[in-house]
């Protein structure tokens, strides 16, 4: 049976929808973002707050001791303030932050002070969740431009963090370089310092003034805090409220910058679902290499490229109608990525490299990326794949992305990709392979002063040999975010022939309207930080404005100060199909295109204060579903950790699925123990099983990493794969890696 309440169908009215025209759409959105990106063109709001370097007055040595006479010479920062819980007042806890230069590299050392008592933090392992580790970050963006830089950090263990921040305050943590770090643990403080070497990041080398801010969490007290104040709507790294770090003279230039990292594997395959089991051994070479063509610009080539080292995906239990989304891991297409990925949105992004080398070897590869001035940024990639046999012939990827700034942090973007098909045949066209396939558009971005507006507004078009009819597509979004509101719009739309090959693109023919608000209440006192409700709805329409599906939800947020959260939320959904579907996504019977289905569902999700070494997060869904059936969705996951050493997890997914005949009852599990050993901040071990039973696959994935010199470590993956029912072997890989950086 599906729940009782009922929604009332929420739908733009038909009159209103025949009537509406599509370029009106874009050009008020062109006038409305233009009009707020230059009405709230401003100065930088925490411009006031300065900390000066100057060259250290003496050796540093990098071991969490403040005993340096160049820490005593150097300027302070301190007096940090609230984020959270409450933004209007300093923090209780106190923080000293001090730096310094030389010709090679830039210090780093933060007091961090606590209440006596132990600290708390997930493991050693590097690059950890902000929210549950206390740690102190650094946020830095050399080029001034607000909208990316580096972050570099560490928790109160001593595990390094890294990354790169993009769109303003994003900090993507895949990224990796070479720098060195420190962490002393005393009574009532921690001591992390750190040098970060010039050839590790990109600035203009004329510039006496860097974008700056420091970042803090402190989970006895559950305070979050920051040096230049930031409203706690926004996390730390949102540099639109950084200060700046001035220097007494341009910073050094880093001198000839060029990086090489080679690397040597060997490993072995074995194919047990054939009889005999087929054997394959596997060796190989390869090299990337970092070029600075100055302290701005970088160039990154690589040759055989071998990724094997990189953690699979994670396995989610699947009942979507379309592809599923899975990050980029691969180190190569990192560094400035957001330059060629951040086009588009969630489900219309026209670039997605991992389309790049999918299933396939990568024999070689070239990207440009970085400042050609302090406006614009630019990103050139060419990327070759071998050929693979007559299904799949050698393609090369090229890429060509622009972003000028404008106002006071927007922007104006431009893209080109070109994937050609080497040696095409006609043999090719019958496997689905295409000669070509090209996608090139604008896209304008804007970021006002406060971060109070964001949207961007897009246009793309696809070119491809058998292409017809409309291969647009365009979309918007504009959103307001204050002390307590959250609202936005956002439509897309997308051609029948829009067709981005090399992009993540998982449905076409649509037009879709997806506003939402939300409210935050802030009480002062009592067990909550904040709570608030939020509805959001989603409309898809064909291209004739005919409705094929809608979702609708109400939802309610409920944060405590010791960070536990839980959320409820009502959904009402309806979807006429457009292609057969299996509703199970596994028994092969499907439902018939035209089909109408509509349903009501609850759901609510809770996770426990970070604080406890025992942490627990559950999840659960119950509702209607396909066909007037129910579906009962449970996921938890349970962890315990013997700090700062191991972290054990079990996660799972739970799917009760009732329909008529022919699908019946179906019921299936994905279960996932995870392992986490981390001797020290240079040595890991991680084991995990994944028993997906809608697959009816069993994965076990270990990998211990070694990093015997910065950013220089050794590999040794082992992974099984079983069949349940029998249980039975089917196949097995194990690789040893070893990797160098080398800097000339």
């Amino acid at each position: 049976m599906s729940l009782k309440f009922k929604f009332k169908n929420i739908c733009l009215p038909e009159f209103y929808l025949k009537n509406l025209q599509l370029r009106t759409i874009s050009n008020k959105c062109i006038v409305i973002l233009i009009f707020l990106s230059s009405t709230l063109f401003a100065q930088k709001k925490n411009d006031s707050y300065e900390l000066k370097i100057r060259p250290a007055s003496s050796l540093i040595k990098i071991d969490g001791i403040m005993d340096e006479a160049a820490w005593k010479d150097a300027d302070l920062a301190n007096n940090f303030h609230l984020v959270e819980p409450m933004d209007t007042s300093f923090a209780k806890v106190k923080t000293d932050v001090k730096m310094a230069y030389d010709k090679d590299n830039l210090y780093i050392i933060a007091i961090c002070y606590h209440e006596p008592g132990p600290y708390f933090v997930e493991s050693l392992r590097r690059d950890f969740a902000f929210n549950k580790n206390d740690n102190f970050l650094l946020f830095m963006d050399p080029f001034n431009d607000l909208n990316s830089g580096y972050s570099f950090g560490a928790n109160a263990a001593g595990a390094q963090w890294d990354g790169l921040i993009s769109d303003g305050s994003i900090v993507g943590l895949s990224w990796d370089n070479k720098w060195t770090s420190s962490v002393k643990n005393y009574r009532d403080h921690w001591i992390f310092e750190a040098a970060i070497p010039f050839k590790s990041i990109r600035y203009r080398p004329e510039t006496t003034k860097w974008s700056i801010n420091f970042g803090r969490m402190e989970l006895k007290t559950s305070e979050k805090s920051s040096w230049a104040p930031v409203p706690r709507q926004f996390g730390t790294a949102t540099l639109a409220y950084s200060g700046n770090l001035v220097w007494d003279q341009p910073p050094p230039l880093p001198g000839q910058n060029i990086s090489i990292i080679p690397y040597t594997l060997g490993g072995i395959f074995n194919d047990h679902s054939n009889k005999p089991i087929i054997r394959n051994y596997r060796k190989g070479i390869g090299t990337d290499a970092k070029i600075a063509v100055n302290s701005s610009l970088n160039l990154d080539l690589t040759v055989n490229p071998d990724y094997s080292q990189v953690e699979v995906d994670r396995q989610v239990a699947n009942l979507d109608r379309f592809e599923l989304f899975f990050p980029e891991r691969r180190q190569y297409f990192l560094e400035n990525g957001d330059l060629f990925s951040n086009f588009g949105y969630q489900n219309t992004r026209p670039f997605f490299s991992r389309r790049i080398g999918l299933g396939v070897p990568i024999q070689y590869g070239a990207r440009l990326s970085g400042k050609l001035n302090p406006d614009l940024r630019i990103g050139l990639m060419n990327m070759q794949t071998s050929d693979s046999g007559p299904d799949q012939p050698s393609q090369n990827f090229t890429v060509l992305a622009a972003q000028q700034k404008v106002f006071a942090r927007s922007s104006i973007g431009i893209l080109a990709i070109n994937k050609a098909s080497l040696n095409f045949s006609p043999e090719n066209a019958i496997k689905g392979v295409s000669r070509y396939n090209r996608v090139a558009g604008l896209e304008y971005n804007l970021a006002s002063a406060n971060n109070t507006w964001t949207g961007k507004m897009l246009a793309m078009k696809s070119f491809s040999p058998d292409e017809k009819g409309n291969g647009m597509m365009q979309a918007a979004n504009l959103q307001y975010i204050s002390r307590h509101w959250n609202i936005n719009w956002q439509h897309e739309i997308v051609g029948e022939n829009y067709n981005a090959e090399v992009g993540y693109v998982p449905r076409r023919a649509y037009i879709n309207l997806s506003p939402h608000a939300g409210y935050l209440f802030l009480p002062k006192k009592g067990p909550f930080v904040s709570h608030g409700p939020r509805i959001s709805t989603s409309f898809f329409y064909n291209e004739s404005f005919k409705s094929t599906d809608h979702t609708n939800s109400l939802s309610y947020n409920l944060n405590y100060r010791n960070r536990a959260t839980i959320t409820t939320r009502l959904t009402n959904d309806y979807v006429k199909l457009l292609k057969p579907f299996d509703p199970t996504n596994r028994s092969g019977d499907t439902l018939a295109v035209g089909s109408e289905h509509r349903w009501n569902s609850f759901s609510a999700g809770f996770v426990s204060r970070p604080q406890s070494l025992y942490t627990i997060s559950l999840s659960g869904r119950y509702g209607g579903y396909y066909q007037r059936g129910t579906l009962l969705n449970v996921t938890s996951e349970f962890g315990y950790r013997f700090q700062p050493y191991v972290s054990l997890a079990l996660s799972s997914s739970y799917n009760d699925i009732h329909l008529p005949k022919p699908w019946s009852n179906t019921q299936f599990w994905l279960v996932g123990p995870r392992l986490d050993v981390t001797m020290s901040n240079k040595l890991y071990f991680t084991g995990f099983v994944q028993y997906n039973e809608q697959s009816e696959n069993i994965n076990v994935n270990t990998r211990l990493q070694w990093r015997y010199k910065p950013a220089s470590d050794l590999f040794i993956v082992y992974t099984d794969n079983y069949l349940p029912a029998p249980f039975s072997v089917k196949n097995r890989f194990l690789v040893l890696k070893l990797t160098y950086w080398w800097n000339i």
